[in-house]
């Protein structure tokens, strides 16, 4: 009985492991992070990481939409979550807060990279 305890207490610890694993904000592909829907991700210089804030906000958040990270959202490694000026929840990776580009229009597009020099797709 205890040996038959102990295997369902190891298949339950593998099925949250591998859920947490699945809830992972960001992936990679063809060399840098994009979104669950393929979309690429980017930084900011002017957000300093690890400070938990984002300098990206109004119509600045607008142009550059927040990765947002649902409730209940837990960081774990490189991935951390910061509070944004209106409440809301964004995920960070390596202390910095991540957007997607509202003009990048499919999967794939990186037309924000290295816009006004100061935003950059993220390579893990």
């Amino acid at each position: 009985m205890k040996r038959h305890s102990a295997t369902l207490a190891l298949v339950g610890l593998t099925l949250v492991a591998g859920s947490a694993l699945a809830q992972a904000p960001a992936k990679t592909d063809a060399g840098m992070l994009v979104d669950a829907q393929g979309m690429t991700l980017y930084t900011f210089d002017k957000d300093s990481a690890g400070s938990g804030k984002s300098a990206c906000n109004d119509a600045c958040a607008k142009a550059w939409p927040p990765l947002a990270a649902a409730n209940g959202a837990k960081a774990q490694g490189d991935w951390s979550i910061v509070t944004r000026d209106d409440g809301s929840k964004q995920w960070a990776y390596k202390g910095k807060p991540l957007y997607l580009f509202a003009k990048d229009s499919k999967a794939g597009d990186k037309t924000g990279d290295n816009f006004k020099d100061v935003w950059h797709i993220v390579k893990p």
